[in-house]
């Protein structure tokens, strides 16, 4: 791999571990306690698991120009491959029955404050 393309990458994980921590933050001040970062399962990583009550947040966190361009970063493929690696990290909760299991994406947007979508996708 060439210098240039070694060093936009470091930049990018950076950018993307630098987002999760401003997600999990503002999750924090909306109330919520952070269960796990970048969980990593055989099937995928999930990058915040969040609670509050009996509601378990799955959080994909894009890192993007604007709202509409982070929601259209988590694709059906992405979705799928989120929504498993959640039902491997919920069959291991031993309150899993009385868990309530939602999807939500945190923006990072430019020189704003994150913004939380809850219920971005899956059933409500």
């Amino acid at each position: 791999m060439s210098s240039d393309r070694l060093t936009e990458r470091r930049a990018r994980f950076a950018k993307g571990h630098r987002a999760e921590w401003l997600a999990a933050w503002a999750l924090r001040l909306k109330g919520y306690r952070i269960l796990a970062v970048r969980h990593r399962t055989r099937l995928g990583e999930i990058d915040l698991v969040a609670r509050r009550g009996d509601t378990v947040a799955i959080v994909e966190v894009k890192a993007r120009a604007t709202l509409v361009a982070a929601m259209d970063a988590v694709t059906p493929t992405a979705q799928a491959r989120i929504e498993r690696a959640a039902d491997l990290w919920l069959g291991k909760q031993p309150d899993h029955a009385r868990l309530s299991l939602r999807f939500d994406i945190v923006a990072v947007l430019p020189r704003r404050w994150p913004v939380h979508v809850p219920n971005a996708w899956g059933s409500a």
